[in-house]
Parts: C-alpha cells; sequence; structure tokens
C-alpha cells in the first residue's frame, strides 16, 4: 500500500520533482566558482592579500570535499529526503552568513559551513534522482544533473562578475537564501524518497578518519604551512579509512564500488577530468583581467558563449547516448574538451580574446556539455539502491578533490614564472595533460553490450 502511493506520489510530481534537484544542485557547483571573478572586491573590500584570499574557496572545498561520504552514508540511513533538507537549511544559513560577513575572520568559517551543506546536498541529490526515476527516464535525469556541473561553474564566474561589477559580491552569496527557502517548501511538498532507511548508526570512526584524511590532503596541496606534516597525517588517516572500510560490516565507502570497472575508470576520469576543468576556471579569468585588462563585468560576458554552447549541447546527450552508447559519447566529450584545453596554446601567438581564449572556450564548452552527463552515469552504473548513495557520495567527493588537487598541483609548479602570461601558458599546458590522463581512462572503461 505504501508502495503503490509512493509511485503515485511520484507520477503526478514528476515534472517538479527534477527541477527541486537540479536548482539545489546547480546552486552549489555554482558556488564553488563564483568567487573567481569577484576575488579582486573581494580582497579590496577586506584588505586581504593573495594567501588569506585563497581560503575564501579553500574552506568551502575543504568542507566539500570532506563531508561528502558522510553526506551519502547520512543519507541512506536516515532517509535521503531527510538529509536533501537538513543541507537545505544548513546551505542557506550558511549563504546568509558569507553575504553579511563583516570580516575574514567570519567568512572562512561561513564559507566552510557553507560546504557542509553541499557535502550533504550533492550526494543526496542524485541519490534522490536514483530513487525516483528508472529506466530512460532516468538516463534523460542523470543527463540534465551531470549537465549542470559544468553549466553551474560557468554561471558562477558569470554571477560573480555581474555582482561584483554591477552591485556588490554579496547578492552572489545571498541569492541563495531565497532559492534554498523554495526549494525546501517544494522538497516538503512534493519528494517523495521510495528508498527506505536503514536501521543501524552513522560509522562515526569512519566519518571522522575519513574527514580528517580528506581534509588533510586537501590541505596540504593548498595549505600555507605545515604541508608536509597535513600529509603525512592525510595518508594515515586515509589508509586507516580504507583498511576499516574493508572489514566494516555497514562501510560508509563499500569498496566493492571500486570492483565494478566501469565505475572504477569512471572515478579516475572524473578526478582528472576536474582537476583540468577547475584550473582552467582558475586561470581563465585572470588571464583576461591581468592581460586582456577586462573588468569583473566584462570578463562575466566573455565566458557567455561557452556556457550558452555547453548548454545546448548538454540537451543533446540524451538521444545521442540512446544511439550510441554513453561510453563513446563520453569519449567524444573528453577528447574534444582535450582539444579546445591544448588549442589554449594559441594564446601564445595571439594573445587576444577572440582567437586565444574564445575558439578554445568555445570547443572546450562542448566537450564538457558532452562529458559530465556520461561521467555522471559510469559513476553510478550498476548500483544497487542500497549503493546508490554511496556510489553519489563517491561521484561528487572525486567531482572536488580532483578540482581542488589540479588547482594546487599547477600553481604549485607555475607559482613562481613571471609575467603573468607566461604563467598562464604554461598553466594551460598542463591542464591539457591532466585531461589527457582523463581521456586515457575513459578508453580503459568497458565498451557496452550489443
Amino acid at each position: 500500500m505504501q508502495t503503490n502511493t509512493t509511485a503515485q506520489a511520484v507520477k503526478t510530481s514528476f515534472g517538479i520533482i527534477l527541477p527541486i534537484i537540479i536548482i539545489s544542485y546547480f546552486m552549489i557547483i555554482l558556488d564553488n566558482s563564483i568567487i573567481f571573478t569577484g576575488s579582486v572586491k573581494i580582497a579590496q573590500e577586506f584588505g586581504l592579500n593573495q594567501s588569506q584570499l585563497s581560503w575564501v574557496s579553500n574552506a568551502y572545498a575543504l568542507t566539500f570535499g570532506g563531508f561528502l561520504l558522510f553526506g551519502g552514508r547520512a543519507g541512506d540511513i536516515f532517509g535521503r529526503k531527510n538529509i536533501f533538507n537538513a543541507g537545505l537549511v544548513i546551505f542557506g544559513l550558511g549563504s546568509l552568513f558569507v553575504s553579511i560577513a563583516p570580516s575574514l575572520a567570519v567568512m572562512i568559517p561561513a564559507r566552510a559551513f557553507q560546504g557542509l551543506g553541499s557535502a550533504i546536498l550533492a550526494p543526496t541529490s542524485l541519490a534522490l534522482l536514483m530513487d525516483t526515476y528508472t529506466g530512460e527516464t532516468r538516463t534523460r535525469a542523470i543527463a540534465l544533473y551531470g549537465s549542470t556541473a559544468g553549466l553551474g561553474a560557468a554561471a558562477g564566474l558569470i554571477l560573480g562578475g555581474l555582482c561584483a561589477s554591477l552591485w556588490t559580491w554579496r547578492i552572489g552569496f545571498l541569492i541563495n537564501v531565497p532559492i534554498s527557502l523554495v526549494m525546501l517548501l517544494g522538497s516538503l511538498r512534493f519528494v517523495h524518497s521510495s528508498q527506505q532507511t536503514k536501521s543501524g548508526t552513522l560509522d562515526l570512526p569512519g566519518t571522522i578518519l575519513s574527514v580528517v584524511g580528506i581534509v588533510a590532503l586537501v590541505y596540504a596541496l593548498v595549505g600555507s604551512v605545515a604541508q608536509g606534516l597535513s600529509l603525512v597525517i592525510a595518508v594515515l588517516f586515509i589508509a586507516t579509512f580504507i583498511l576499516r572500510e574493508a572489514k566494516t560490516k555497514n562501510p560508509m565507502m563499500p569498496l566493492r564500488l571500486f570492483a565494478d570497472r566501469e565505475r572504477l575508470t569512471a572515478y579516475i576520469g572524473r578526478f582528472f577530468y576536474l582537476a583540468a576543468m577547475m584550473t582552467f576556471w582558475y586561470f581563465t579569468p585572470q588571464a583576461m583581467q591581468r592581460v586582456l585588462g577586462f573588468s569583473p563585468l566584462t570578463t562575466a560576458f566573455m565566458f557567455i558563449p561557452l556556457t550558452v554552447v555547453n548548454f545546448i549541447v548538454a540537451l543533446q546527450v540524451a538521444p545521442l547516448t540512446k544511439k550510441f552508447g554513453n561510453r563513446r559519447v563520453l569519449l567524444i566529450g573528453v577528447s574534444l574538451t582535450f582539444v579546445g584545453l591544448l588549442s589554449m596554446q594559441l594564446f601564445r601567438v595571439w594573445p587576444n580574446y577572440l582567437i586565444g581564449l574564445a575558439l578554445p572556450m568555445i570547443l572546450t564548452g562542448a566537450g564538457q556539455g558532452l562529458a559530465l552527463s556520461p561521467l555522471t552515469v559510469a559513476g553510478v552504473a550498476n548500483t544497487t539502491a542500497s549503493e546508490s548513495g554511496a556510489a553519489s557520495g563517491v561521484v561528487n567527493m572525486l567531482h572536488q578533490i580532483g578540482g581542488a588537487v589540479g588547482v594546487a598541483v599547477v600553481v604549485s609548479i607555475t607559482g613562481k614564472i613571471v609575467p603573468f602570461v607566461h604563467q598562464f601558458n604554461t598553466a594551460t599546458l598542463l591542464v591539457a595533460a591532466l585531461m589527457a590522463v582523463s581521456i586515457i581512462a575513459v578508453c580503459f572503461m568497458p565498451k557496452q553490450k550489443g
């Protein structure tokens, strides 16, 4: 009786549930990149140096990446709808605190709190989607969900530049508050999770080990002091976490998720894909402002062609996947992204927007539109209902950690190169190399039968 009622509720609210999930996910991805084009204004208002400014982004990335497995596991145990709603509340409050922060001392904890909300929303939103839809409908829904990752990153740059130039950077965060509230009301009214809650409690030792390990790993790459010690802590805690997951009865991250070749190659491919793309998002706005002399507002508009192409191409993923298969579309998308990133070397010869940046960005946007949805599909492929939350957590964890690692590695290699135009050209070459590793991983993905 309960199953029939739930199924009927899902059927009648089919058109409402997906927008709630997609918009919520869009918000948290947008907040990854929203500071890039507005960072100059933030630094001016608070009087920050480059090291201090980096923590406005790092505080968000650390808690986002560190608590993702916790968020996925909590959704499995306490019900994905319940945890999803809690994530909306935390994210909305965190956004409010960031928007009214009077100093860096308040803003950094607020960004960390925001990241905690994102860590809860990311895996539970994807798991709710898996619960709600089946068959071809699920494939189309995941395609839209996956494309949101690329669109959110691009939109964050545009929104950050618009707000910083026309009003204040605070608007970009304040707008999340009413959106979170509307999504919460929509979730309470329309979302019906078909997943049954599990008995038991969270693996608290496993949660602590994973959070400390991942946070220490990210800090070892982006921190300013005691990085060596942080790396040792990261290795010890992550190794202990893996050993515990192999032995515990109810693991937070079942190691069997990595036994499936399709999922494993998707995880590796996503890690390096985001390592390349987040580094691209980090450096390109700076090149526009520091080399070409664009304002934050102009920089925002210069990303519109990439965003439009990304959106148009992403809409074609579902029919293309149905016709050619997920792996083929993914391989084309990752390869096209690689061509786009490699063509950023044109900036060495033509340091202008049209040839040196716009053309490569359009190619990159088209590749991203094709790649992210299939990567998401492959990352949750062949999972049971009880595993979908954990698999969603791994997908989003690698999304965040991959981006943080990519930026940290490339910045550490190119940080002393001057002038900035030479640093940018070297960085884009390294970005293309990271994307090449993603292509290799996808090539090892098993072919679909039939």
